[in-house]
């Protein structure tokens, strides 16, 4: 439904128009929200069954998608077997019915968080990472700065698989410890207000996966898994995804979960909300999805040069991370408290319809004052001591 979503903020231009995607799921056809459930696995299945639909361009029957990722978890399948699954799905384009059968059998296979032991109103900052062009960690900065403001976190993350530096890596030079198990995870949310959930340490029989994902070299789908199977199981977040054709089937997948998300898309490629032009945003709220374009220009930001947010190895990255939360300014600030803020009204989601331009002008508001007040900085000190203390 065409319409202007917020008005203009310093400049007289709206900052986002959006439209409907569906009215009670997305991602698969008619609107139908795609099954959650990995329980219906067919009597029959083959990998030449599988990878036969699959490269004659067929979605998959229902319960083929989990019972290739069960052999895949399992470690029964064969290194050729998992990287022509990846491919030829990926090729195919996947189905948000597809993604959510392989995201409920590798949170099958994970590791538990206690049960009820997580808030209820935690929420996730992470992107599929694959865009392929080198910025700092801007989500791992901004969940910290969501943090500070007072919304619990529990961020999911890993090493670098294609960038210089991912977010556990710049975590571990800040000082994190990030190999934590699950309860010592729910006592850093407890103490300090953010707990990191390392995906190696809670999805080890991903291990059969990863190796492979490794040497292809390019991303499939994935990518897409990360931030659909944090072990926490939070329901809200700010999720960015690089490929603007798949960010819509990860919304479907949220939507039929009923979370409160925002899954975005920088429209110069980035898996972030982006200060150097308009980003694309999936708001799943409620079972629906819409779909908006979003300008910062209209909450005031000035527009960035992509090479001012590019960053280094996880040691250069994490003295960037130090100097925005220490107060610098400058583009990389700007683009911490646009995601951040972004995850503050993911998180208002979860309460309300939140009216949208409101919800942006508390989390904006919130987001910056997490830093300048000193709140940020003293968080980060706090995790580090805490979680080396464990």
């Amino acid at each position: 439904m065409p319409g202007v979503a917020g008005r203009a903020l310093g400049g007289g231009r709206p900052a986002c128009d959006h439209r409907r995607v569906a009215r009670s799921g997305a991602g698969s056809p008619g609107g139908r929200p795609p099954r959650a459930s990995a329980s219906a696995t067919p009597s029959v299945t083959s990998w030449p069954q599988v990878l036969g639909r699959l490269t004659a361009g067929g979605n998959l029957a229902r319960g083929q998608a989990a019972w290739a990722m069960d052999q895949i978890m399992a470690g029964a399948a064969r290194p050729a077997q998992i990287a022509a699954f990846a491919v030829a799905m990926t090729m195919k384009v996947p189905t948000a019915d597809e993604v959510a059968e392989l995201a409920a059998v590798m949170l099958d296979h994970a590791r538990p968080m206690p049960a009820h032991a997580v808030p209820q109103d935690a929420v996730d900052v992470v992107g599929t990472g694959g865009d392929g062009i080198n910025t700092v960690n801007l989500s791992t900065m901004a969940a910290i700065v969501v943090a500070a403001a007072g919304v619990p976190v529990v961020k999911h993350g890993n090493r670098a698989a294609s960038s210089l530096s991912g977010g556990a890596d710049t975590l571990e030079a800040l000082g994190v410890r990030i190999d934590l198990d699950a309860d010592q995870v729910v006592r850093s949310l407890e103490e300090v207000g953010i707990g990191f959930c390392f995906a190696p340490q809670f999805h080890p029989s991903y291990r059969h996966a990863s190796v492979v994902r490794r040497e292809i070299g390019v991303p499939t789908v994935f990518n897409l898994l990360g931030p659909l199977t944090n072990p926490a199981r939070p329901r809200a977040g700010l999720i960015g995804c690089a490929f603007a054709d798949l960010a819509e089937v990860m919304a479907g997948v949220f939507a039929a979960r009923r979370s409160s998300v925002l899954v975005v898309h920088g429209d110069d490629g980035l898996d972030e909300l982006t200060t150097t032009t308009t980003s694309t945003i999936w708001r799943v709220q409620a079972g629906t999805v819409d779909k908006l374009t979003f300008d910062p220009a209209g909450f005031g930001f000035a527009r960035a040069e992509l090479d001012e947010l590019l960053g280094g190895d996880a040691q250069a990255n994490a003295a960037e991370a130090r100097a925005v939360l220490g107060g610098a300014q400058g583009p990389i600030r700007d683009a911490v408290v646009l995601n951040a803020a972004g995850a503050i009204v993911a998180h208002a989601g979860l309460s309300s319809r939140a009216e949208w331009l409101p919800a942006w002008e508390d989390g904006l508001q919130r987001a910056s004052a997490a830093i300048d007040s000193g709140a940020a900085e003293q968080l980060l000190a706090r995790w580090v001591r805490f979680s080396q203390q464990l």
